[in-house]
């Protein structure tokens, strides 16, 4: 049954909405819209390891106009927190490209984070139309997922000389064998499927018919082995905040109607189980262990000391300009960079996803960003108290996008567009009211 949309009353229509519903198709045509937007973003997100960094923009482009003939068809809607605070970081990425040292580059990345906000809109739109279409577009992320996760795994049958070059020779971890499947990069491959191991859980438990599950099944297990064997330190804390606070979120789920005490006690007994066996493969198995005591290697390892560096360097970024950055996007952080990095410590990114927001659209863009993801959150949790079925849904978009957020403390993984949209998908679905339906 499609829901209910709120319409606005004419006269308190915003001016920014007055152009939606200009147009009044026949329902046929309606149909066709809503049935072309579906195909499109299955085709960009089944395809996301896949497509060319041209076709994907493509796709992109095609979505973003889709959803602006639709909003031509069909009367506003009343513009909920999430996507208030999206106006808001528009808003404040606009004055940053304005205020830009260069002005040139900050465009381009205001253009694709414009890009990226018409697949939000475009999966916002689809699933407020028509909710059971989540399942269908999760179906199209589960089957790249699962792809690249066979792909990647075949990698460990084939020469190891291209694979271990990803460990560090001066590391305690030389020699370590990191696949990387079809994204060409072992870090960028866990960032792509840790939120896809919550969406497969979730699919697991919400799908019916024997094949669906299987489907699902199959694409956790060979998903969570390959994110763990990119040997990624910032992929295996995503995959196991991920699949952490999903497990956290069903369990105060399952149990809200369960006396107080053993509400508490079992979700606590759970974690403590799953931590000590976490902390037991950490101490006996040697892959493992060896790239988590990388970790407290310090400046020892030369990839911390290559992050610490950088990290350095986009401090100074952000003092120098605190209030609106340098403007949106890559193009200008690598127009920048060279201006405040050490000797031989060249970096596309500020390798934390905080850093690079403040980097990039400075304290009022780390602001909004939080507003963004808090409300997001909080439109998530009221799935806990929802027995509709598509509350499942929003318990998983919630845990993919914590996994991320962890991943993204270390690393800016986030920003290439096989792991943004995912993102954006998740966040789009968080919007739709998941919870309520």
């Amino acid at each position: 049954m499609v829901p209910a949309v709120q319409h606005h009353v004419p006269g308190q229509v915003p001016l920014i909405q007055r152009w939606q519903g200009c147009l009044q198709p026949q329902p046929v045509v309606m149909r066709r819209l809503e049935w072309l937007a579906a195909i499109l973003l299955m085709v960009l997100l089944s395809g996301l390891p896949f497509l060319s960094r041209s076709g994907m923009a493509l796709v992109m482009v095609a979505c973003g106009l889709i959803w602006l003939l639709w909003s031509l068809c069909t009367p506003p809607v009343r513009v909920e927190t999430p996507s208030s605070w999206l106006l808001v970081i528009v808003g404040i990425a606009i004055l940053a490209t304005g205020f830009s040292p260069v002005p040139i580059a900050a465009v381009k990345g205001l253009l694709k984070l414009l890009s990226y906000l018409g697949v939000y809109a475009l999966v916002l739109k689809l699933l407020r139309q028509q909710p059971a279409w989540w399942d269908r577009l999760v179906a199209g992320l589960l089957g790249g997922g699962l792809l690249s996760s066979v792909l990647a795994l075949r990698q460990l049958y084939a020469s190891t000389e291209d694979l271990a070059t990803w460990a560090d020779p001066n590391s305690i971890s030389a020699g370590t064998i990191r696949i990387y499947g079809p994204l060409g990069n072992p870090n960028l491959l866990a960032g792509y499927l840790l939120p896809l191991l919550p969406l497969a859980t979730v699919a697991l438990i919400r799908w019916s018919g024997v094949g669906s599950r299987l489907f699902a099944a199959i694409t956790l297990v060979l998903a969570s082995t390959a994110t763990t064997l990119t040997y990624s330190r910032g992929g295996w804390l995503g995959m196991v905040a991920a699949l952490a606070v999903l497990l956290l979120l069903l369990l105060l789920r399952s149990t809200r109607r369960w006396p107080l005490f053993w509400r508490r006690l079992l979700p606590l007994a759970v974690l403590l189980a799953g931590a000590m066996l976490l902390a037991v493969a950490a101490v006996k198995l040697e892959p493992i262990r060896t790239r988590i005591t990388s970790l407290l290697a310090g400046r020892g390892d030369s990839s911390n000391n290559f992050r610490i560096n950088v990290w350095l360097a986009a401090i100074e970024m952000i003092q120098d300009r605190p209030w609106l950055g340098i403007g949106p996007g890559n193009n200008a952080f690598n127009s920048i960079y060279p201006l405040y990095q050490q000797p031989k410590f060249n970096a596309l990114s500020a390798y934390s996803v905080p850093l690079e927001i403040l980097v990039e659209t400075g304290f009022p863009g780390l602001i909004a960003s939080l507003g963004l993801l808090i409300s997001s959150m909080g439109r998530g949790l009221e799935s806990l108290s929802s027995d509709a079925p598509m509350a499942l849904a929003g318990l998983g978009c919630l845990a993919a996008m914590a996994g991320l957020l962890v991943q993204g403390i270390t690393d800016t993984i986030f920003f290439r567009p096989e792991v943004q949209l995912i993102g954006w998908f998740c966040l789009a679905s968080l919007a739709s009211r998941t919870g309520d339906r």
